[in-house]
């Protein structure tokens, strides 16, 4: 399952997950209907069950259906990879069903996986409803020890966040930083950040976003949109503005690096960033290959930028490797 519905589509398209689901119902019923054709009813029903979750994997039917087709099959292997695979959507350490190696799944599977779509809805106006100031407190202790490097989960959370920063834009900025650290080419969260630090006058961290996302995603041009929204509005206030240098990039970059490590960072200071750079300067390449053998794709990549940033030529290599593994993973 993780394979098959994994992350080659980081954007749910609902109608053709719709239509989809509709034609895995229709096997199911014949397949319930017909038990002389039930096996191949299933199978028929369980591949458009499949494409449903791989085509809108936020709509909370497509995923009961296809762990209702898997325990009807008694397929239990199939029903647990269906678990693991919406605990990766929902950015849980799929690692943690281990817990239940005992556990019957053909009887408890579904139960477990609705009990944890009830939790943890995958609407996002469902989600907002719990909304709570405990809620908020809970969701930020437990953002940073969340694992939104699948882009699916990366997508979801972005759009939860959408609905925190109407309520609380410093939590949605320290937030939605560490989801971009954890999935830096996720555009469209570098621009509502972007354009949030931009209305409250913070010029050079909104570049620093637009600048991102441009990268990234070149044809939206939002880095130099920005310059000339500046240019105009200082003209008309004859003041200046100048791009933040390569120092205050750096910073910004090493920022982004601490953030992406897989463990809980919630702020990062410049005099922590400062402290690091001198702890691990002349190590900066063994830095990055540890990071990329520990499967650290996103860190490594900030790491490595920063290094071409500040003109060390030779990481650029390590950036495409980086890319490529975060690629790899899309």
């Amino acid at each position: 399952m993780a394979n098959s519905s994994g992350s080659s589509l980081q954007h749910p398209r609902r109608s053709l997950g719709n239509r989809h689901r509709s034609q895995a119902q229709k096997f199911l019923s014949l397949a319930q209907s017909t038990p002389k054709l039930s096996i191949q009813n299933l199978k028929w029903a369980e591949q458009s069950a499949r494409q449903a979750v791989l085509h809108d994997f936020t709509h909370e039917e497509n995923w009961r259906l296809l762990a209702e087709i898997k325990t009807l099959a008694e397929d239990e292997m199939g029903l647990r990879a269906v678990l693991e695979d919406l605990f990766a959507v929902l950015g849980r350490d799929p690692e943690h069903l281990q817990q239940l190696a005992e556990v019957n799944m053909l009887e408890h599977g579904f139960s477990l996986l609705s009990a944890s779509l009830a939790a943890d809805p995958l609407d996002p106006g469902y989600w907002a409803q719990l909304i709570s100031t405990d809620f908020l407190e809970e969701l930020e202790n437990r953002f940073f020890h969340l694992d939104l490097s699948d882009p699916r989960a990366n997508v979801l959370f972005g759009r939860r966040l959408e609905r925190v920063r109407t309520i609380d834009e410093e939590l949605f900025i320290r937030l939605v930083r560490k989801l971009l650290a954890q999935r830096p080419f996720n555009h469209e969260a570098w621009i509502e950040l972007g354009h949030l630090h931009e209305k409250r006058h913070e010029y050079d961290e909104a570049w620093f976003c637009y600048d991102q996302a441009q990268t990234h995603f070149p044809q939206i041009t939002s880095r130099d949109k920005f310059r000339t929204r500046m240019e105009k509005r200082l003209d008309k206030h004859d003041s200046k503005w100048a791009k933040p240098d390569n120092s205050s990039r750096v910073r910004f970059l090493k920022r982004m690096e601490v953030l992406a490590l897989k463990v809980k960072t919630t702020t990062v200071s410049d005099e922590k960033i400062e402290s690091e750079e001198e702890v691990n300067l002349g190590d900066e390449e063994e830095n990055i290959r540890k990071l990329i053998e520990n499967q650290e794709y996103s860190s490594a990549f900030f790491l490595a930028r920063r290094l071409v940033t500040s003109g060390e030529e030779w990481a650029s290599t390590y950036l495409e490797q980086a890319q490529e593994h975060l690629t790899d993973s899309t």
